[in-house]
């Protein structure tokens, strides 16, 4: 190995994501990104537990900002309108990376596995934005349902976002896409 040099955790990230394009995930070993980092196996798992959390290990600065956000907001704000701004302030986080958002997207959705860890992690955002929202008085079935369908809007606007690199930053899809949800809700109400 050469000299040091600093950020292996993102060469690290970089280095799989960029094998997982090229060969697929399976074919990938700890080894091959490791050595694309220009780093010893040794250093891979001192930052990660497996090649799997390469494409993980910032699940939490989106949770934390998303609850951060609900946490935050105006007492009178209403809750969906809370929600709906938490989301686009996690889009905020990955605004920057957004290639990266990319690749690792179609990383995730070319290996089962992967598509089962992500849906963990939205499931985990969930439950922490639903506790956000329940600490902050909303009663319990429409905390979770206010923060399922907040995490659905993200889903929708961040597939949009990754899909077109035309489109604007990731809150305003997010924004683009509630406002779609009131539309339909309103063109087609309950009737009971």
């Amino acid at each position: 190995m050469g000299r040091w040099e600093p950020d292996a955790a993102g060469r690290l990230r970089q280095a799989a994501l960029d094998l997982f394009v090229e060969r697929g995930y399976e074919q990938t070993t700890v080894a091959d990104i490791a050595g694309r980092a220009g780093v010893t196996e040794r250093t891979f798992f001192r930052y990660f537990t497996d090649k799997r959390e390469v494409l993980f290990a910032g699940a939490n600065q989106l949770q934390d900002r998303i609850v951060a956000a609900i946490t935050e907001a105006p007492e009178e704000q209403a809750p969906y309108d809370v929600v709906v701004d938490a989301m686009a302030a996690g889009g905020d986080v990955l605004e920057e990376r957004r290639e990266f958002a990319r690749q690792r997207a179609a990383a995730i959705a070319s290996h089962a596995s992967l598509q089962e860890r992500e849906l963990l992690k939205l499931a985990a955002l969930s439950a922490a934005a639903a506790q956000a929202l329940r600490e902050r008085g909303v009663a319990e079935a429409a905390a979770g349902l206010l923060a399922e369908t907040g995490v659905a809007l993200f889903r929708v606007a961040f597939e949009r976002w990754v899909a077109a690199p035309g489109t604007p930053d990731l809150a305003a899809c997010v924004r683009e896409a509630a406002g779609e949800l009131r539309a339909v809700a309103a063109e087609y109400p309950v009737h009971r």
